[in-house]
């Protein structure tokens, strides 16, 4: 049986998500938590962190002070700003590809590399990418497996080559959205375990095949933990030391020095908001694969996202669900399919392969799928 949650709209069919007694999602009584904490003290240790860094980089003579991985996307970019144009930090931002370039994402990264940052872009094997895309969209109905290995691991291996030892992701997922909060400093700090089971959810040492060899795998393989601590390498999350939203994010961006792009269209497929995930053209497809596996799509997370930072009310995001959710992922979807090399009715058959049974079922007078617990 669905159920959702009485503060936002999220339902229980969300991985890894738990509901109290009450019925309120730990997504929404994380979003209560952070009401309560000292932002004060946490800024506070985050110039304390800072100080450390500046120390560390002057005595190794170190040409960047931190890392951030970076999609040129409102949160990855709030970021970078802020710590060099707020705190002194001079980082030095990695961005792994997108699976299928866009002019959107293309134009933000470069309108802030206008501001005067160095980059690194990780471009792996667009034919192995493409395999890889192909055979996790048949296997576990989403394309982007891979890429979630490769934006993980890449600015960690450029961190050890360049011997810098803090990492600056954006925020932990687990406690921000609702999941598996694996220990103590989990909201603090990455760790190999949590990027192997939350993130990534494998070893890509494992997607060896005969059309893959071990080391075309190299930019998604994670470092091994004995080296991370060899060189002291920290992976933190910026959200722990400052209260994250992604509406406060966008609008943060949107009135410094960089002419942010929004999508064209006024919003974004499969949703209401014109500001996020906006680099990639296979994004709208991975979004719509997360309404038909669990059955909320990218209207309601970014709804309860607004509900959790008090943006939004219940009864407004139920209509945004409704309205949006099913969207189908149209603009893009030629290039999609010559990207995962699929005929139209053989990608039609995987998407039906991985539908819930549990929450969808057919209508008998139109033959369409729809879902057996709408959001309420």
């Amino acid at each position: 049986m669905i159920k959702f949650c009485k503060k936002c709209i999220m339902p229980n069919s969300r991985p890894r998500i738990v509901f109290n007694e009450e019925g309120i999602c730990n997504a929404c009584l994380h979003g209560q938590k952070k009401k309560n904490i000292n932002w004060e003290e946490r800024k506070s240790e985050f110039l304390l962190l800072v100080s450390q860094i500046k120390n560390n980089s002057k005595s190794n003579n170190l040409s960047y002070d931190c890392v951030v991985p970076w999609s040129g996307g409102k949160d990855s970019t709030s970021i970078a700003i802020k710590l060099k144009f707020e705190y002194g930090l001079n980082p030095l931002l990695v961005t792994f590809s997108p699976l299928i370039l866009n002019e959107c994402g293309e134009h933000n990264r470069n309108e802030l590399l206008k501001l005067g940052f160095d980059s690194i872009f990780i471009n792996p094997n667009k034919e192995v990418s493409k395999k890889l895309s192909k055979r996790f969209f048949i296997e576990r109905g989403n394309p982007k497996v891979a890429w979630d290995a490769g934006v993980n691991t890449g600015p960690i291996q450029v961190a050890l080559k360049y011997n810098i030892t803090t990492v600056f992701y954006a925020e932990h997922g687990e406690s921000e959205y609702g999941g598996l909060v694996l220990d103590e400093e989990s909201e603090k700090k990455r760790n190999l375990r949590e990027v192997i089971e939350h993130q990534i959810g494998d070893y890509p040492e494992n997607w060896v095949s005969d059309k893959i060899d071990i080391k075309d795998l190299a930019p998604y393989i994670y470092p091994k933990q004995k080296d991370l601590e060899k060189k002291n390498v920290t992976a933190y999350y910026f959200a722990y030391f400052f209260r994250w939203s992604m509406l406060k994010n966008y609008e943060y961006v949107k009135n410094k020095l960089i002419n942010f792009k929004t999508d064209q269209d006024g919003r974004t497929e499969g949703t209401f908001t014109d500001f996020d995930s906006l680099d990639d053209k296979i994004d709208s497809l991975y979004y719509y694969m997360q309404y038909i596996k669990y059955g909320f799509g990218r209207a309601t997370r970014d709804a309860c996202r607004m509900i959790q930072n008090n943006q939004m009310n219940r009864d407004e995001a139920i209509k945004l669900a409704r309205k949006y959710d099913n969207e189908f992922p149209k603009k893009n979807f030629k290039e999609v399919l010559n990207f995962l090399d699929l005929e139209k009715n053989d990608f039609f058959e995987i998407v039906n392969k991985h539908r819930n049974q549990e929450i969808w079922e057919i209508r008998r007078d139109t033959n369409d799928y729809v879902l057996k617990y709408p959001p309420n």
